[in-house]
C-alpha cells in the first residue's frame, strides 16, 4: 500500500516515485504554516529497500525556511530582492551532490531552475507573495546545521536544512545507495516541498 504521504504528494499532482525499484527515492519538504526560527519543518524521503518491497518513511526535523538573520539581512547573502524561500512544488531532477559552498558533500541546485519568493522587508515574518517570484539558479541546496541546532538564525537563506547532521548523513547514505543500485540511471534527484497536510 502506498503511504498516505505518497498519496497526498500525487493527490496535488506532482509524480511519485517507485516502479517498484529498490531505491528510487521520493524527497519531500514539509513547510509547517508557522515560521518561528526553528526547525519545526520536515525533510523526508520514502522508497523501499529491496524490489517490490515494503515501504520505509524516514522523517527528520528541518526547515525549509531562511531563518531570521538572513530575513532580516538579505544583502549579506548579495541579493536586494530579498531573502529567497522556496516555493512549493516538484523540482525534477534539479539536485544532484555536489559540494555546499565548496565545503561538503550535501544536494546542491545544479541540474535545473526553481521558484522562490523574495522577501524583502526586512522583518523576522515570512511573505510569500506571488508577485515576487523569481525563478533561476539560486544555490538553494539541501544541507545540514550543526549537530543538533535549535535555532535557524544563520544556517539557510533560502536552503532545505536538516536540523542535525546525523539526520542530513542518512539521508546522503541514501542518494549514494539510489547511485549504486541505478548506475544506468540520471545521477540526479528531485525535491517536492507541500505544506501543512
Amino acid at each position: 500500500m502506498i503511504p498516505a504521504l505518497l498519496k497526498h504528494v500525487q493527490s496535488l499532482g506532482y509524480r511519485i516515485f517507485d516502479g517498484g525499484h529498490a531505491y528510487n527515492l521520493n524527497i519531500i519538504g514539509i513547510r509547517n504554516s508557522q515560521n518561528v526560527n526553528s526547525f519545526n519543518d520536515f525533510l523526508c524521503c520514502v522508497y523501499r529497500e529491496e524490489e517490490d518491497g515494503p515501504w520505509v518513511v524516514k522523517y527528520w526535523a528541518a526547515t525549509t525556511d531562511p531563518g531570521k538573520f538572513c530575513l532580516e539581512n538579505p544583502e549579506v547573502y548579495g541579493t536586494e530582492a530579498g531573502t529567497a524561500i522556496v516555493v512549493p512544488g516538484q523540482y525534477r531532477g534539479v539536485y544532484k551532490l555536489d559540494l555546499h559552498r565548496g565545503k561538503y558533500e550535501a544536494l546542491c541546485q545544479r541540474n535545473g531552475k526553481i521558484k522562490v519568493y523574495r522577501d524583502g522587508n526586512r522583518d523576522d515574518v515570512l511573505d510569500m507573495d506571488p508577485d515576487t517570484i523569481q525563478e533561476g539558479f539560486f544555490g538553494c541546496n539541501i544541507h545540514k546545521a550543526g549537530a543538533n541546532s535549535t535555532q535557524v538564525d544563520k544556517w539557510s537563506a533560502g536552503c532545505q536544512v536538516f536540523a542535525r547532521s546525523k539526520d542530513f548523513d542518512e539521508l546522503i547514505a541514501l542518494c549514494h545507495k539510489q547511485i549504486e543500485t541505478h548506475p544506468t540511471w540520471s545521477p540526479s534527484f528531485t525535491y517536492t516541498l507541500i505544506t501543512d497536510w
